[in-house]
């Protein structure tokens, strides 16, 4: 399944998995992860890239849980991503 504008959409309502309350966090085309909060403050570049298909940096191609990566980073700002057993 190719993932959507409508996917992103959706799973932009929901930084958390349920059931659960697990950390989620989004992953783009070339593999970086990105951050809730960056991905809502670029969701405009985000949903373009999406729809054109573009390999620019911010094509989300999933939304993950992040178990364990205690190091896991935003490609574009920087800052942590929370880990579920971390």
């Amino acid at each position: 399944m190719q993932y959507s504008v409508e996917n992103f959409k959706t799973d932009l309502e929901a930084p958390y998995a349920w059931p659960g309350g697990y950390p989620r966090y989004f992953i783009t085309s070339d593999g970086a992860a990105l951050s809730y909060k960056t991905a809502s403050e670029n969701k405009n570049l985000i949903v373009d890239a999406i729809q054109d298909k573009s390999n620019d940096g911010w094509r989300v191609i999933g939304c993950d849980v992040n178990w364990e990566d205690a190091n896991l980073t935003c490609e574009h700002s920087g800052e942590a991503i929370e880990a579920a057993y971390a």
